[in-house]
């Protein structure tokens, strides 16, 4: 596997913020398609799996926010 040591990205975009746009959007994906988790394991009656996806879906949450807060800096 060869490793690009170029700034830019196939996009045209520098590495760093399509790195931290492609994070973004993966963690609100992943944050999104918690809630289907949890409420499947809310119908079957595990609460602690629940529990489990609604801390997996916050901390992605809150990861995000600190992803989009790392962009606004870089885009300013």
């Amino acid at each position: 596997m060869t490793v690009s040591t170029s700034s830019q990205s196939n996009t045209g975009t520098q590495n760093p913020h399509y790195n931290l746009i492609s994070v973004l959007y993966h963690l609100l994906q992943g944050a999104e398609t918690y809630d289907q988790y949890i409420q499947d394991a809310e119908r079957e009656g595990d609460q602690e799996l629940a529990d489990f996806f609604k801390n997996l879906k916050q901390a992605s949450s809150s990861t995000a926010d600190k992803a989009k807060d790392l962009l606004r800096q870089r885009l300013q």
